[in-house]
């Protein structure tokens, strides 16, 4: 499980870092991984509307967004966002990446892509501000609900504090451990409890990647569904991701994972090896399966369809038993 933070204040170690912070660590118990990013810190350039996401899928602006953002966003299982109360809505430097994220949004509703793991993603908001109003946090969660959807994340709720202006005083409220600690376990014990299953092949680039996006697309967020591979690529083929998205499954900034990084103690429900079994695993499963799909020879737009659909039928063969 991996999270992301979203930590939108431009002040160092101030009641947004606090409530974050808290959140994190409260997370990790839960065998999260997490990671914070603070976009002021960060190079991110305003969106410029060229329009070309809308057209093309890709945003043409060269900055930290496509460097790690994107991928983070769409590599993330849970995706927090945190943020002081600005003029109604959140600092311009988080508003500055959420902007920037209309790239995902042209995939979805203008390209109609589909992100495969979207029935298992979730994203909440904590929020906190120096008056009373009764209409404060409005136009924050009106943003964070908006851009969860962009991002094919399904919005689970806020919480968000008022009279919130001195330092110390987010960690000092009555009520936020408890707080957080339930929004924690509503979030978390739920997906850690899910089946897992786990895709190996090689590289992690095509076959793994293909077989995770297909199973993630008939199922009904039951599963955690992982790939890794022993010896992973940088990125996933440029073609894996032409040709998957004839299928409607947005594949782009999903990343390789090596099968060294996964979590050795865990026990998976089911492993499916696209090749043959290696030496080098050391998971243990319930169910055990060697699919024997080889890679073609030639990485042709032709031979890579053919082991789609391959991969396909074999997924749907799953939903059978």
């Amino acid at each position: 499980m991996f999270i992301l933070g979203l930590q939108g204040s431009p002040r160092k170690k101030g009641n947004t870092h606090d409530i974050l912070s808290m959140f994190m660590e409260q997370a990790k118990q839960y065998g999260a991984v997490t990671q914070t990013i603070t976009p002021h810190t960060l190079d991110i350039k305003p969106c410029r509307e060229l329009i070309v996401c809308e057209k093309k899928g890709f945003c043409p602006i060269k900055d930290d967004m496509e460097k790690s953002i994107y991928k983070l966003v769409k590599n993330a299982d849970i995706i927090v966002i945190a943020a002081p109360v600005f003029f109604y809505n959140v600092p311009a430097q988080l508003k500055a990446l959420i902007d920037r994220c209309q790239m995902f949004w042209a995939r979805k509703y203008k390209l109609k892509l589909e992100d495969p793991n979207a029935k298992n993603r979730q994203g909440v908001l904590l929020s906190c501000g120096a008056s009373g109003g009764k209409k404060l946090f409005d136009g924050v969660e009106l943003t964070a609900k908006i851009f969860f959807d962009a991002v094919s994340v399904k919005y689970q709720g806020s919480l968000t504090y008022r009279h919130i202006e001195n330092p110390g005083d987010m960690v000092a409220h009555a009520q936020v451990k408890g707080d957080i600690q339930q929004m924690v376990k509503n979030l978390c014990r739920p997906f850690v409890s899910k089946k897992k299953i786990l895709f190996i092949s090689r590289n992690d680039a095509c076959r793994s990647q293909m077989a995770a996006a297909f199973f993630k697309s008939y199922d009904q967020g039951h599963f955690r569904v992982m790939t890794a591979g022993y010896d992973p690529a940088k990125e996933i083929r440029t073609e894996t991701i032409k040709i998957m998205a004839e299928k409607r499954l947005d594949l782009l900034y999903l990343s390789p994972c090596s099968i060294k990084n996964l979590d050795m103690e865990q026990n998976f429900d089911t492993i499916i090896y696209l090749e043959e079994k290696s030496d080098e695993s050391l998971f243990s499963a319930l169910q055990v399966q060697i699919w024997k799909i080889n890679p073609p020879e030639k990485l042709s737009l032709k031979n890579i369809r053919a082991l789609r659909d391959e991969i396909e039928s074999r997924v749907k063969s799953l939903f059978l038993l």
